[in-house]
């Protein structure tokens, strides 16, 4: 069984750069950054590692003691969360900025945490803002590292610092090493998006083989984040009547039955014009994180409000998902609030407007009550080993011989083209290839009935299937 790693908590006021020291200690872009306050919401966790020792580290939202509404309150309670997980506490404090009342607040929490706290005085981008950061030992903290998220300065000694914390004896960070850990931030940032993300699995300790990535998307308010909860039978995510309450693509691993899952919860995607028309960054900036990890994800689940019904942009998300070659599950949520007649309408409403992906597969369910779950992990189950099947050369060619004696390609400029060899070239998703004598002249119509006969034959249910033609090779 693998060690758990320890695990490091980043807590702070909104707009501290929690976020930005979150992805420095990362290497990877993985958190949205922005000047507005209260970016992030849900409990954040990723790989980092410091002089060669690995942990996780967890962002969390911005701690406001005054916040009294449910968002705020929701916020705190995954902070809490966060508290209690950690072996290490991050407290951000901003060294640009003057003390607050929240700041004494944070710090009393943590104290009675009775954790191990290092305390940040993050964005010291100048001599004269570590010297006004004095300012902060008011709070009564007994040292203070000084640092740029932003720019990397006083990285290399924070992070030793961390290691020692963390228990783990570590190198003096020595000029040279200095040296090393600044280009290796340089490089960091410079890196592109990552091809995976940390999952809890890694916590636990039970990270052995890659598991499925399934990314839930959907309108905004159609119930991700509740879906995710239900599967996990905990309040992994925040839940909030507010739409658009997730930003940051969030990774949850569940076991069921031997089969290892990450379930990626992503923001609502709305409309390109109401994006561009409210004029949100950050919510342009949740859509894009939104469709990268349908990038890095092998299956989708196309989350829509059933009460609602299906409309054109859920019609939208698909075509994304489609376009990216990725397995798809379609969700009808909130079959609750409906009886057996309005079910029925409303899977007929989905099939009509979805109708360019006939082969994936449709399931109820109620995120709140629990209902049609337990039947949509079966089969993201299924579309998951067909994602990743492969067909047998000689089993393929032997059906493409009974494919051309019952329906043979038409004719086109007054020849019809011939095939010679029949193979799947890839897995994941499924890619064909025919050896044609006239790849040109194989009419789309042909084409079409060529791959609804091999899901037909081999199932691949829920899985876009690419067939390419190609002229045989010519030997020297």
């Amino acid at each position: 069984m693998i060690e758990p790693k320890p695990i490091v908590a980043i807590i702070g006021r909104p707009n501290v750069g929690k976020s930005t020291l979150f992805n420095r200690l990362v290497g990877k872009r993985l958190a949205i950054v922005h000047d507005e306050p209260g970016v992030t919401r849900d409990r954040h966790y990723a790989d980092a590692e410091s002089f060669g020792v690995a942990y996780t580290l967890i962002d969390t939202g911005g701690f406001d003691p005054r916040g009294g509404d449910k968002m705020q309150l929701a916020i705190r309670e995954q902070i809490d969360i966060a508290l209690d997980e950690a072996d290490v506490v991050v407290c951000v404090l901003d060294a640009a900025a003057s003390l607050t009342s929240a700041d004494s607040a944070e710090v009393d929490l943590l104290r009675r945490a009775r954790k191990p706290v290092l305390y940040l005085a993050n964005k010291c981008d100048s001599e004269r803002l570590e010297i006004e950061s004095a300012e902060l030992y008011r709070l009564g903290m007994a040292e203070l590292h000084l640092v740029s998220a932003l720019h990397g300065r006083g990285m290399a000694r924070f992070e030793q610092a961390l290691v020692q914390a963390l228990g783990v004896p570590s190198p003096p960070p020595s000029s040279r090493a200095t040296g090393r850990a600044a280009r290796s931030s340089r490089r960091r940032r410079d890196e592109p998006e990552p091809a995976a993300e940390t999952t809890t699995a890694e916590i636990e300790g039970t990270a052995e083989l890659d598991p499925l990535r399934v990314a839930v998307v959907g309108r905004p308010n159609s119930g991700k984040s509740s879906l995710i909860n239900r599967l996990l039978g905990q309040q992994r995510l925040l839940v909030h009547d507010e739409p658009g309450t997730t930003r940051d693509p969030i990774d949850t691993l569940i076991q069921r039955h031997g089969v290892r899952l990450v379930l990626v919860d992503t923001a609502g995607l709305r409309r390109k014009s109401s994006v561009a028309k409210g004029g949100n960054v950050v919510e342009a900036l949740s859509v894009i994180q939104g469709v990268r990890a349908m990038d890095r994800a092998q299956l989708t689940v196309l989350l829509c409000d059933g009460a609602r019904g299906v409309d054109e942009q859920d019609a939208k998300i698909l075509g994304l998902c489609v376009d990216r070659h990725r397995g798809v599950v379609v969700a009808l949520n909130k079959i609750d609030v409906l009886d057996a007649a309005a079910r029925r309408k409303a899977i007929e409403r989905a099939r009509e407007r979805l109708s360019f992906a006939p082969w994936a597969p449709i399931e109820q369910l109620s995120a709140r009550t629990g209902e049609g779950t337990g039947r949509l992990l079966r089969t993201i189950e299924r579309v998951g080993r067909a994602f990743g099947s492969r067909v047998g050369t000689g089993e393929l060619n032997r059906f493409f011989e009974e494919v051309l004696t019952t329906h043979p390609p038409p004719t086109r400029g007054g020849r019809a083209p011939r095939f010679y060899f029949v193979t799947q070239a890839e897995t994941a998703p499924p890619v064909f290839v025919v050896q044609a004598s006239d790849p040109d002249h194989v009419h789309f119509s042909y084409q079409r009935y060529v791959i609804n006969a091999i899901r037909k034959r081999f199932g691949f249910e829920g899985v876009p299937i690419r067939v390419h033609y190609r002229r045989p090779r010519r030997r020297k």
